[in-house]
């Protein structure tokens, strides 16, 4: 499964536009070359470099298998129909952009092609959609993006 961004490439710096220095939207992202048999797609974004273990920073399920991407700043309100939003660990369900308090971070945009609908409860995170996932997960894909903050 091929999966990209036109805001940065894997393993390379992500633009200040997408994070806690910028406008904080999310990158745009889109995917394709996915298995037959999908039904939907997950996408969790997260920073395992973040002092207290892993932070999450976007969790979104359900995306239906015709939409091939999501455009910059997407947000709840301009979500593909039927399209759900965990909570990430700032507390809300739209895109949290990288905000590392020292150091460079490394964030993990990780895409799941699904065959079938994810049920989840309102106000569900990462770890939930992980273990409903399990056994209906049909390929996955990642792009990683590094942020460091410059201190003035």
């Amino acid at each position: 499964m091929k999966f990209e961004s036109k805001a940065f490439k894997d393993n390379e710096k992500i633009p200040a536009e997408y994070t806690c220095d910028g406008s904080n939207i999310s990158p745009d992202l889109s995917w394709d070359h996915f298995p037959d048999g999908t039904k939907t797609f997950a996408l969790i974004v997260d920073d395992p470099d973040a002092p207290g273990g892993v932070f999450v920073h976007w969790v979104v399920y359900n995306i239906p298998v015709g939409v091939t991407g999501l455009p910059e700043g997407s947000t709840y309100a301009n979500l593909p129909e039927g399209t759900k939003q965990g909570t990430n660990h700032f507390g809300d369900s739209d895109y949290g952009g990288p905000c590392p308090p020292s150091g460079t971070h490394r964030y993990y945009f990780k895409l799941y092609a699904l065959d079938s609908d994810i049920h989840l409860k309102e106000g569900a995170g990462k770890r939930d959609l992980l273990k409903t996932m399990d056994g209906h997960i049909l390929a996955e894909a990642q792009l990683m993006g590094k942020y460091e903050r410059i201190k003035n």
